[in-house]
C-alpha cells in the first residue's frame, strides 16, 4: 500500500527511547519481529498468535520499514542481538523465523525423514537448512536458472535436483517422501508437492502466489496426505533462531552474496531478481 518505506527483515542500535518504554537502553544492538501493528487483545493475539491477527500490519507493507536511516518500532516487538552476532547475520533472523515456523513448528520433521524442498529461493534454501537441523535427508528442487542458489544449497548439505524430482521422491521405497516443503512462490507447484509426497505424508505451504491452483485436490485425499500453511511467525520462534544462530547451528553467511549502500538498493535487489545471489543486505550510512 503505497507510499511506504520498504523493509521488514532488519537490525539496528537503539537510538531512542519512547517515554514509557523500559527494559531497554540507548545504543543496545536489536532485531525486530514485522508484526508492527497488532490488536493486542484479540484472541489470536492473547494465544500468541499476533502474527495471525487479522488487524496485523507489517513493516514495508502497512507501516513505513528499515529502508531508511531510523524506523519506529515497538518496544514488544524487540530482541536483543547476541554479543557474536553481526548486523548482516542477525538482520536474516526474520527469513530464518520464517523456515523454523514452516520446519520445525507445522511440518514436525523427525529424524530420518526424507524431505523435498520446492524453490531455492531465500526461504527455500534455509527451510532445508532447518530440515538438515532436524535430522532429515533434504533435496531441493530448482530450474536451470537457478544453478547459482543450487550451489549454495549444496553448502548446507542438500542434494540439489533439476525439474524433475520423481526418482529421489521415490528411491527408498517408491512410495514418495514424507515430506514436501513448498517454498515457490507459485500457486502450481502444489500440484508436484502432491505427486511427489507418499501416502499418509505431509505437505507444507510456505511460498505463494496469486494466481489460483486451478487442479483436482483429489490426490490429497486419495493419499491420505496432511497439508498446512505457514505464515510468519512469533517470540517464541524469534528466539529459538537468535539462539541456532548465535551458537553456529545456523549459518547464513553462504546466503548473503553482499552488502550494499542503500542508495544502491537497485543494484542490490537486481542481483537477487537475477539469481547471481541468495540475499543482498542493504547498510543505511
Amino acid at each position: 500500500n503505497y507510499p511506504v518505506v520498504l523493509g521488514h527483515e532488519f537490525g539496528g542500535n537503539i537510538v531512542e527511547l519512547g517515554k514509557d518504554v523500559t527494559g531497554w537502553k540507548e545504543g543496545d544492538a536489536v532485531v525486530s519481529e514485522t508484526a508492527a501493528i497488532i490488536n493486542e487483545m484479540s484472541p489470536l493475539s492473547r494465544q500468541g498468535f499476533y502474527n495471525l491477527d487479522p488487524d496485523r500490519k507489517g513493516f514495508g507493507y502497512g507501516v513505513n520499514g528499515a529502508m531508511t536511516k531510523y524506523v519506529r518500532v515497538p518496544a514488544r516487538c524487540l530482541h536483543l542481538i547476541p554479543k557474536n552476532l553481526g548486523f548482516e547475520e542477525a538482520c536474516l533472523t526474520e527469513p530464518c523465523s520464517v523456515a523454523y515456523n514452516a520446519v520445525v513448528m507445522n511440518s514436525k520433521i523427525k529424524p530420518g525423514d526424507r524431505v523435498l524442498v520446492l524453490g531455492p529461493g531465500t526461504i527455500g534454501i534455509l527451510c532445508a537448512a532447518m530440515a538438515k537441523l532436524c535430522g532429515a535427508n533434504v533435496a531441493i528442487v530448482g530450474l536451470e536458472k537457478d544453478a547459482t542458489r543450487m550451489e549454495i544449497a549444496k553448502k548446507y548439505g542438500c542434494t540439489t535436483i533439476y525439474n524433475d524430482a520423481t526418482s529421489w521422491a521415490e528411491e527408498q521405497d517408491g512410495l514418495g517422501v514424507d515430506c514436501v516443503i513448498d517454498a515457490a512462490g507459485v500457486s502450481e507447484t502444489l500440484g508436484l508437492a502432491l505427486k511427489w509426497v507418499r501416502p499418509n505424508g505431509h505437505i507444507t505451504k510456505v511460498g505463494w502466489g496469486p494466481k489460483p491452483f486451478n487442479a483436482s485436490l483429489d490426490p490429497l485425499v486419495q493419499k491420505n496426505v496432511s497439508l498446512k500453511g505457514s505464515f510468519s511467525h512469533n517470540w517464541p520462534i524469534w528466539e529459538k533462531v537468535l539462539s541456532l544462530l548465535a551458537s553456529g547451528q545456523l549459518d547464513v553467511k553462504p546466503i548473503i552474496g553482499g552488502v550494499w549502500e542503500l542508495e544502491d538498493w537497485h543494484t542490490a535487489f537486481e542481483a537477487m531478481h537475477s539469481g547471481k545471489v541468495v540475499k543482498s543486505v542493504l547498510k543505511p550510512k
